[in-house]
């Protein structure tokens, strides 16, 4: 009779490599720990992805940030997709408290309008709110029609076809470009109207941030509109604009700041406020602010005091990477109003 085998010596082996497995899992599952997801605002994409390499680096937390459009990062934490959305377009307090969220400024950035024009370089070409709403309705189609060559006396001006380029998706960046526009013109406000979509008049549509910037960066005679640090980092020509007090602008983070001298930063109100045809002479007519937003309930605090981690930290040593993308840091007194209102909020 042949010895009964040594179970036990070939169940050990399968223990052992269980063991490790789960071994292995814990320390994937440890590493996770701290790890933060985001969506939305492509207008403040170059920065987030600079603080989240720089986070990553100093803290070995991952912020993994998706650039899909403000309207979908809204969405995402609505759905509690995600542990924050951003967005360039402030929620109501109304809004906030029927969805369950808190929201906060993390820095200032500006709207401008870029081209694609032989010979024109960045700055050159003077734009005004009227220009641009007769461009973006169809009522200005060639380059060197009348009214836009007498804002440009000395510029040489192309006989070429504007090509209109919108974005297509759910977009911060365009709600306050149809926010300023609507401010200026009555018309505008009644055809058009502000918001992250609208129903265009002319023009092709282009996604994102990068998208639009990408198309002007190919398309000769082509105009559209994105934040500054995507016309500076692909080298495209942007215009200057007469802003609310009458006087050309160029877009930069001293104009942008000027801006945010009019700004109201109030925590009972959720910081609600839009930027956008500012008063002042130096004053960026078209500069917005990214908000977050985080659910207040969203049955994870170690999550959300991750995300707030993260943000205490982008709002304090983060700031000098907000100056090397050109988007203007808060003040420091409006840092502390932020922090006081995460107190107030997930206590």
């Amino acid at each position: 009779m042949k010895p009964a085998p040594d179970c036990g010596l070939r169940i050990l082996p399968a223990i052992r490599q269980v063991a490790i497995l789960l071994l292995l899992l814990g320390t994937v599952l440890l590493a996770r720990a701290g790890d933060i997801t985001g969506a939305g605002s492509t207008f403040v994409y170059p920065l987030m992805s600079k603080w989240a390499a720089t986070y990553y680096a100093r803290t070995g937390h991952q912020v993994n940030y998706q650039p899909t459009g403000s309207g979908n990062g809204i969405r995402q934490i609505r759905a509690a997709r995600v542990t924050f959305g951003a967005t360039d377009m402030s929620l109501k307090p109304e809004d906030l408290r029927a969805a369950g969220l808190v929201q906060f400024p993390i820095v200032v950035g500006g709207v401008v309008p870029v081209l694609n024009l032989d010979g024109v370089g960045p700055g050159q070409l003077r734009m005004t709110g009227a220009l641009l709403t007769d461009i973006y309705q169809g009522r200005i189609v060639n380059w060197n029609d009348r009214a836009i060559a007498a804002e440009n006396p000395g510029l040489a001006l192309p006989d070429l076809k504007i090509v209109v380029v919108h974005r297509n998706d759910s977009s911060g960046t365009t709600f306050n470009w149809t926010d300023y526009l609507t401010k200026v013109s009555p018309q505008w406000g009644e055809r058009v109207g502000a918001g992250t979509t609208v129903k265009w008049p002319v023009g092709v549509g282009a996604n994102g941030n990068d998208g639009v910037a990408t198309y002007i960066r190919n398309v000769k005679g082509s105009i559209g509109y994105v934040e500054l640090t995507y016309a500076l980092q692909r080298k495209l020509a942007y215009a200057a604009v007469k802003n609310r007090d009458g006087i050309y602008v160029q877009p930069s983070r001293e104009t942008f700041s000027a801006a945010v001298t009019a700004a109201e930063w109030n925590p009972k109100a959720d910081f609600y406020q839009v930027l956008t045809d500012a008063s002042g002479p130096q004053a960026w007519p078209i500069t917005g602010v990214v908000f977050v937003l985080i659910s207040k309930a969203n049955g994870n605090a170690a999550e959300t005091n991750d995300a707030i981690a993260f943000f205490r930290w982008a709002l304090s040593e983060g700031q000098a990477d907000a100056a090397a993308e050109h988007y203007v840091a808060l003040p420091a007194g409006v840092v502390r109003h932020v922090e006081a209102y995460w107190k107030e909020a997930f206590r």
